[in-house]
């Protein structure tokens, strides 16, 4: 089964997931737009979604699904998205599609983080895949040193802006053993806008792409 039949067989049994009548959390990212193309064919069923991103919101609407925005939305009952890296406590690295920041603050609006992902993005331990920190500009220097003490090299990420219009760092050479502990210190950082660790906002479930089919895991 190729990965893209995969990313595409989770798609479909995040619908399971999905509460009648609610508006739905979506993510961004190739397996969630999978997810997205599966949501069009129940959009009579759900009331519409909020968005993580600018490209999420134009697939979303594509598909005559209602796009509302995080501000008109009290509680999602679900949020339904990808990840780069999940452990096997259902914490995760996000943000190698540049848009963690509002995939952060949807999922705050959800009670239920449903990840979808295949099987090469569990992992013993959190890091391998570099980790995303969006940042204010003036601060890169300084995050830089402050990554570099933790025995992490920070690289700006060329071209490539945040919806929210910041640049943002790519940081390798970690081993991510207290994911929650982790965040909570680099949240700190002045010029931290987000860190791609989550760990607060970890998933709940995961529905994992095998090679036998959809493997499903809870936390």
């Amino acid at each position: 089964m190729t990965q893209d039949e995969l990313k595409a067989l989770v798609g479909q049994a995040a619908l399971a997931h999905v509460v009648p009548g609610s508006i739905v959390g979506v993510g961004t990212g190739s397996t969630v737009n999978k997810f997205i193309d599966a949501l069009a064919g129940i959009r009579d069923r759900i009331a519409g979604a909020v968005s993580s991103s600018q490209q999420s919101t134009a697939r979303l609407e594509a598909h005559g699904i209602r796009v509302f925005d995080g501000n008109e939305v009290e509680h999602l009952p679900v949020y339904v998205d990808g990840a780069d890296e999940i452990d096997h406590r259902g914490f995760m690295i996000k943000g190698g599609g540049a848009a963690l920041t509002r995939e952060k603050i949807v999922a705050d609006l959800a009670d239920r983080f449903v990840c979808i992902a295949d099987a090469s993005k569990l992992v013993g331990t959190l890091g391998a895949f570099a980790l995303p920190v969006e940042i204010i500009a003036s601060a890169q220097a300084q995050i830089t040193r402050r990554f570099a003490a933790l025995g992490g090299q920070a690289t700006l990420r060329a071209g490539v802006l945040t919806d929210n219009g910041h640049p943002l760092l790519d940081v390798r050479g970690l081993s991510i053993t207290d994911p929650l502990g982790l965040e909570t210190e680099i949240n700190q950082w002045p010029g931290v806008v987000s860190v791609g660790i989550f760990a607060r906002h970890k998933a709940r479930v995961c529905l994992l792409g095998t090679a036998d089919g959809v493997r499903t895991l809870e936390f």
